[in-house]
């Protein structure tokens, strides 16, 4: 049976865990990777970044085609996983730019009625004067920073079109990042979160001792990074229930973000989630004194209201676990754990400190690490 939320705590309690401060060592790492560029089908560079801050923290690193495998001494003792990949831009032509995502996912046929379309009509207006900058794909290297004079939706390639001042220069192929850096306002922290917000929890978490696996996927905001991880689990021919995939989870402001610590679901658009896992994560955080809400349930309440009101129904969301459940045939299954975020897919998405705490304090117990604290 699907676990009902209202029976855990959903709305927000009032505990020290909103007073308490980060880790100084997870504020700085994740500082130093928001700074790293990560465009969707790029991610080369990042990589090399994340194996060496890995590494210097005692885990065993190999490189796949798409996923980057941390392991300590014990890599069965529980498995995470984290996107790397963030929303950027592709050079396509001399001084064209287009959006990433769609080109790293050959989605140029698209019908107008997928979640990621619904987002390109919802952002086209965001990024107006916005500061970018472009780098070598594999090695980082800079090549130079521009500005966004204009984004529009072209009606014959169905795809957000930019126009840049400064990178004239390009060839295609090229990405170009948002110029970004780590905020901390109003008890929050503040920047293009998604996903270096947990993947720098994941590097952290080898910084405390831990033993197990992470997994660093490419091209998740492509639809992509199942595949990836899929094959790892394919090549090496295990089993796994217990496969935790971390991410932000979107609300529509900081209030509503603020209202659970984490975020975890029964399933998603593709699949029901491992229930056993989810049932345990239920009770680690009542443990721990964590809110939290159930996603899905969040999602068809919504959708009752908006069928009510003769609306049109919003997406489950698609999650890199749920599209690998459906694809694996029984070989990989696990649950999520997500951090709640507004501003979604913006260079503002804001995290509640509280609930970063929360998230680091519960992959600290999954994974039988002392609590991190300053």
């Amino acid at each position: 049976m699907p676990l009902d939320s209202s029976d855990l705590f959903a709305e927000v309690v009032t505990n020290n865990l909103a007073s308490q401060d980060l880790p100084d060592a997870y504020v700085s790492l994740l500082s130093s990777l928001i700074r790293s560029p990560s465009v969707v089908g790029s991610e080369h560079s990042f990589f090399r970044v994340l194996q060496r801050e890995l590494e210097e923290r005692g885990a065993h690193v190999t490189w796949y085609e798409g996923v980057l495998v941390a392991q300590g001494n014990q890599p069965d003792s529980v498995m995470f996983s984290a996107h790397v990949d963030r929303h950027g831009l592709i050079c396509t032509g001399p001084n064209e730019f287009q959006y990433a995502a769609f080109v790293s996912g050959a989605r140029s046929d698209l019908l107008g009625n997928s979640v990621s379309e619904q987002l390109m009509n919802k952002i086209v207006n965001r990024f107006e004067a916005e500061s970018v900058y472009a780098y070598e794909p594999w090695s980082g290297a800079y090549r130079g920073r521009g500005l966004i004079r204009n984004a529009y939706i072209c009606e014959y390639r169905n795809n957000l079109i930019f126009e840049l001042d400064g990178l004239e220069h390009l060839v295609a192929g090229t990405p170009v990042a948002f110029s970004d850096k780590l905020r901390i306002e109003n008890n929050a922290l503040v920047g293009q979160l998604d996903n270096v917000l947990t993947a720098a929890a994941l590097v952290y978490m080898f910084e405390l001792g831990f033993q197990g696996t992470a997994f660093f996927t490419a091209q998740e905001e492509a639809g992509k990074s199942w595949r990836y991880l899929l094959e790892w689990f394919r090549r090496f021919g295990g089993t796994t229930n217990q496969l935790i995939v971390v991410d932000t989870s979107p609300y529509p402001d900081h209030e509503a973000a603020q209202r659970q610590h984490l975020v975890l679901r029964n399933k998603d658009a593709n699949a029901t989630f491992n229930t056993e896992l989810t049932k345990q994560l239920v009770t680690l955080c009542q443990q721990e004194n964590i809110s939290i809400q159930m996603k899905d349930e969040y999602v068809d309440k919504q959708n009752a209201v908006r069928a009510a009101n003769g609306e049109s129904p919003v997406s489950l969301g698609s999650t890199e676990l749920g599209r690998i459940i459906s694809a694996s045939g029984g070989l990989v299954d696990g649950t999520t754990l997500q951090i709640p975020s507004s501003g979604y897919h913006t260079l503002s998405e804001s995290a509640p400190i509280a609930s970063v705490r929360g998230f680091l304090q519960i992959l600290s117990a999954l994974a039988e690490l002392k609590s991190p604290n300053n």
